[in-house]
């Protein structure tokens, strides 16, 4: 007999209760203003951000992962001036906050007014270039958010490479393989099974931190939707729709991050039994003292 457990079914029924009553009660909230949330659900101004925002962690991902492929190389070197400058690298970026990061890559033309490009330690110029007309607003919201995710990922990777039995790098020089195609064919791929959950939660994190893009004055979801309630003063509904865009967007990516995860951990992870291989199961045992049954009369009538 299962054993009954009212307790579970006392707290489902009250969460149920809980839930339905916020529910009711936002939706019967005056200040919800549901026609402004469907007028700017679609409107070009919200859909030019989402395109900003999905560009933006697009590119900051694909900066971030391969750049801290090689950071995370560079810190497993036994090279003392390369892990030093990984490390050193990683300490920063990652020590510092993602909004001092990006005011910093804002306002850069106030540090670095002017890039030179020439002969170090002489007056001989061959390029400069205005930093503020070299790094607008959207390059540095990529520079700052690239660079940060940089550091993190180097972390991930490298905890995934060292998660690999050293024993596979050795297998592999010793057929003559090269470092780096041992790190491309043999190591990368089983790190993977490390790497791509946490890798995949860095992508949804990212998706959301393009939202402090806002106060270098990006053009990303947040920063059109600020733009658009400081002028009709609207301020919740706006907020309901920029919400509403981030749910779908980060479950939208959470389905490509599942497969990866169910790709790469074939082998490690045990499957469980569905409903078809129960019963299977269940009549298998029901059936298996019948046929013995039958099988021992048969041998006493053969014997007899």
């Amino acid at each position: 007999m299962p054993v009954r457990h009212p307790g579970r079914w006392i707290a489902a029924a009250l969460v149920l209760v809980l839930g339905t009553g916020a529910i009711a009660s936002i939706l019967q909230n005056p200040n919800l203003d549901l026609p402004t949330v469907a007028e700017y659900l679609f409107k070009p101004l919200t859909i030019n951000g989402v395109l900003i925002t999905l560009w933006l962690t697009a590119a900051s991902m694909v900066m971030g992962v391969f750049g801290g492929i090689v950071v995370a190389v560079m810190r497993l070197s036994a090279n003392p001036v390369l892990s030093v400058a990984a490390w050193l690298f990683i300490w920063v970026f990652r020590g510092t906050p993602l909004l001092l990061q990006l005011i910093f890559w804002g306002f850069i033309g106030a540090f670095i007014p002017k890039i030179v490009i020439g002969v170090p330690f002489t007056s001989v110029e061959f390029w400069s270039f205005t930093t503020s007309d070299l790094i607008p607003a959207t390059v540095a919201a990529l520079l700052a958010l690239g660079l940060n995710e940089m550091a993190y990922a180097a972390e991930i990777v490298r905890a995934g490479i060292q998660s690999v039995d050293p024993g596979q790098t050795e297998a592999a020089h010793s057929l003559g393989m090269s470092p780096a195609k041992t790190l491309r064919r043999i190591v990368l791929p089983q790190a993977m099974r490390v790497i791509i959950p946490p890798m995949g939660n860095e992508t949804i994190t990212m998706l959301k931190s393009t939202s402090l893009v806002a106060i270098v004055a990006g053009d990303d979801l947040m920063s059109n939707i600020r733009e658009a309630y400081t002028q009709n003063y609207k301020i919740i509904p706006l907020l309901i729709v920029a919400a509403i865009w981030y749910l779908a967007l980060t479950s939208i990516l959470s389905i490509p991050q599942m497969w990866l995860e169910r790709r790469y951990g074939r082998g490690f992870t045990a499957a469980r039994p569905t409903f078809g291989s129960r019963v299977s199961t269940f009549t298998q045992s029901i059936a298996l003292p019948a046929r013995t049954g039958r099988a021992s009369r048969a041998e006493k009538e053969s014997a007899s």
